[in-house]
């Protein structure tokens, strides 16, 4: 059995080729990645103002809003998360215009599926999204594997409980998190939460990983939660 070294990482495919779709969606989910597919640009921005996917993987020959320029839109828009252009869009200026509109990575159809996990195995190393079974946050390095973090090279502890609740505020970065969402990822509603929990957890583990207070990595968000900063 394949170790899944992924931490459920979730990437958009977007490709109007209903085989091609389901081909790359069955090539991430066999790597261990959660994969949402989309045929069109249609939705994909309202998903994305509600969920936070690791990286894109978007076809250019799309109905509606061509590929690139649904990219260079959300470029616009202050979304930064890396794209893959996965095209049959193949000519020297093709690849220019791909990556001017702000992909990060383009590749040619027909493509090999080992060719594709290397890509997207490169692309999150290089992002800093995760390196190897690690996750990474400005200067903090979460070891999955170990449960061990390390902050500007020193290593922290914390608890079962701390460790799950910073994995998850990065695995969301810069997504707000609710009081809800922290409640069934976290605590799993095993009947220890009620209103103070959160905080009382959040002030233990800001105490540990910036005990000077100079940092800031949350940033409170009026009644809806948390977020990292």
């Amino acid at each position: 059995m394949k170790k899944n070294r992924s931490n459920e990482i979730e990437i958009v495919v977007i490709d109007d080729e209903q085989d091609v779709l389901e081909l790359i969606e069955y090539i991430l989910a066999k790597e261990g990645y959660k994969a949402t597919g989309f045929l069109s640009t249609d939705y994909v921005e309202q998903f994305l103002e509600e969920e936070n996917p690791a990286f894109l993987i978007v076809d250019r020959n799309l109905p509606g809003m061509e590929g690139s320029q649904f990219v260079s839109h959300l470029r616009s828009k202050g979304y930064e998360l890396p794209v893959i252009f996965l095209t049959a869009k193949d000519g020297d200026k093709d690849i220019l215009d791909g990556f001017e509109a702000g992909g990060d990575d383009y590749m040619t159809k027909p493509f090999k599926p080992q060719e594709l996990v290397a890509r997207i195995k490169a692309l999150l190393k290089r992002s800093g999204i995760i390196q190897y079974n690690k996750l990474r946050y400005r200067d903090m390095v979460l070891d999955c594997q170990k449960q061990e973090l390390n902050v500007d090279n020193s290593q922290v502890s914390l608890t079962n409980l701390e460790f799950k609740l910073l994995t998850t505020f990065i695995k969301n970065s810069h997504q707000t998190l609710s009081r809800d969402f922290l409640r069934d990822e976290v605590w799993e509603d095993d009947g220890s939460f009620n209103d103070k929990t959160i905080n009382v957890a959040l002030n233990r583990l800001k105490k540990k990983i910036d005990p000077l207070d100079r940092k800031h990595y949350f940033t409170p968000v009026w009644g809806v939660g948390y977020k990292l900063s």
